[in-house]
């Protein structure tokens, strides 16, 4: 028996020092075309949800769900990448296996500060992580118990976890959506609590010590949109004017506003047992088709810290990379704040993004002062301005072979917009051309705009946050045209294009 758990650790260490090895010789080579560079993305093969997101010592954790085997979606895994800024990130070994259990699903982490599980062992503080396990011999054989929760710990800072023996913790009673665990500390109650998805809608959980469950409330079966199953839940307090109110992510696929994927929010109060809210609106946290399945960071404080996967499950196993799917958005704080007697969530991408950007480009605008256009333009940069007397304009990217992305707002229908019909390949997926729609929340005169275009995804912030929109897009060759159209008295000022650094 001895020899045999000997084997078994010779055996596990040369797989992961194998997988690191091969980690960092595909990371020197991260210039493969379509390859962000401002965003995380895996070294190689297929990625998918961030989960188990926590801040410790330090050092910002980020878990995904991977198949380190092919580029498409296959038996699940937790990758890892860490991170001292949430900018630049350095892809660690595999952190969670499939076992008998089933595949390693989306979850969370969470500090154990008190130990509250009895895991930590010399003084030593445990992270914890919360995942649902698929099983997918149940699956097929027809049951609907398929999905529980399980628990791993990590006793050396995120680097190595061991699986709690007891798994799984949370026992499927009978949904087959029964997935995606978000865990926070609910001090008031002293105890965690559990954001849980169960099929078309939200399942509150609560335990002393992240073993034993006791379910509270549900909410959302007649809230929200209901376009496809809800999946990837968050909760987490924000302060607005001094008063706290409880921001409630859900994921829904599909039923997103353009299509396929998205993300809603809730905004309402929290008891420690239930969730309500007096809205009726169904309101999304990024209106573009390629957000979803974002949660935020655990334990930064009231800082909230939100990461979408940018991809879209309509095409996302299908877009026209080769040595690896999918990345990462920027990362985004979030706040509150109020229009019109209503309460939205707003995003802006975090300040540490300031670490990569280069001086402002000197660039004469071709065209007059309100219709500039500028040429040569870097590989990721952000772009900023202010447009006065709102009316229709828009923004085209390009490049010589005629491909073209266009960004901009229709005074007509208040609304944002992405326009990619003629973005470049296209016919990996028919539903991948078209135009895509946000809502102007804001009511003023005046807007601010700021656009984070990389290789292959630009990301709008308008009006500080108010209305987001994300976009992948694969052009045959880069976009280094910029060409602003505007009529009816628009002004565009203040124009500042701002290079980005790689992070890799």
């Amino acid at each position: 028996m001895m020899k045999i758990k000997q084997c078994l650790l010779i055996s596990f260490c040369l797989f992961s020092a194998a997988h690191l090895k091969g980690q960092d010789k595909a990371a020197g080579a991260y210039k493969e075309q379509y390859r962000p560079q401002v965003h995380f993305s895996p070294a190689k093969k297929w990625m998918n949800d961030p989960n188990g997101m926590v801040f410790y010592k330090g050092v910002y954790h980020l878990f995904f769900q991977y198949y380190p085997n092919a580029t498409i979606w296959g038996p699940m895994h937790w990758g890892h990448a860490e991170s001292a800024d949430m900018i630049h990130w350095k892809q660690m070994p595999i952190a969670l296996y499939p076992d008998s259990i089933g595949y390693i699903f989306s979850g969370s982490a969470v500090v154990d500060e008190h130990n509250t599980s009895g895991f930590g062992k010399n003084g030593k503080i445990p992270l914890v992580a919360i995942f649902c396990q698929h099983d997918p011999v149940g699956e097929k054989a027809g049951k609907d118990n398929f999905q529980t929760q399980s628990i791993a710990y990590s006793l050396d800072e995120g680097q190595t976890w061991t699986k709690y023996p007891g798994n799984p913790v949370l026992k499927n009673p009978g949904i087959k959506d029964f997935r995606d665990p978000k865990v926070m500390w609910y001090a008031p109650g002293n105890k965690w609590v559990m954001t849980l998805a169960t099929k078309d809608r939200i399942t509150f959980y609560s335990s002393p010590n992240l073993k034993d469950w006791t379910k509270e409330s549900e909410f959302g079966a007649d809230k929200g949109g209901h376009g496809g199953v809800w999946e990837c839940p968050d909760l987490f307090p924000l302060q607005l004017d001094g008063k706290t109110h409880w921001v409630l992510l859900v994921s829904n696929n599909p039923g997103g506003p353009n299509g396929g994927s998205g993300t809603q929010y809730f905004i309402g109060d929290f008891d420690g047992k239930k969730f309500t809210t007096a809205s009726t609106d169904t309101k999304w946290i990024d209106y573009g088709p390629d957000d979803y399945a974002g949660v935020t960071w655990a334990n930064t404080g009231n800082r909230k810290v939100f990461l979408g996967w940018m991809s879209n499950w309509t095409y996302a196993t299908q877009v026209p990379t080769e040595k690896w799917r999918n990345a990462m958005t920027v990362p985004r704080e979030l706040a509150l704040k109020q229009i019109d007697g209503s309460i939205f969530l707003t995003s802006a991408p975090v300040k540490e993004l300031a670490q990569i950007t280069l001086k402002p480009l000197n660039v004469a605008a071709k065209g007059n002062v309100n219709t500039p256009a500028y040429s040569s333009l870097p590989a990721q940069y952000i772009l900023k301005f202010k447009v006065h007397n709102i009316n229709d304009y828009s923004i085209a990217l390009s490049n010589e072979a005629g491909e073209k992305l266009i960004i901009g707002y229709d005074k007509s229908k208040n609304r944002y917009y992405i326009d990619r019909t003629k973005p470049g390949k296209t016919d990996f997926n028919t539903q991948f051309a078209g135009t895509f729609f946000a809502r102007r929340i804001s009511s003023g005169p005046s807007s601010d705009i700021e656009l984070i275009v990389d290789a292959s995804s630009v990301e709008l912030f308008a009006d500080r946050g108010l209305s987001v929109m994300t976009g992948v897009f694969f052009p045959n060759k880069p976009y280094d045209h910029l060409q602003f159209q505007n009529d009816k008295g628009v002004i565009i000022k203040d124009v500042e294009i701002l290079p980005l650094k790689s992070i890799w």
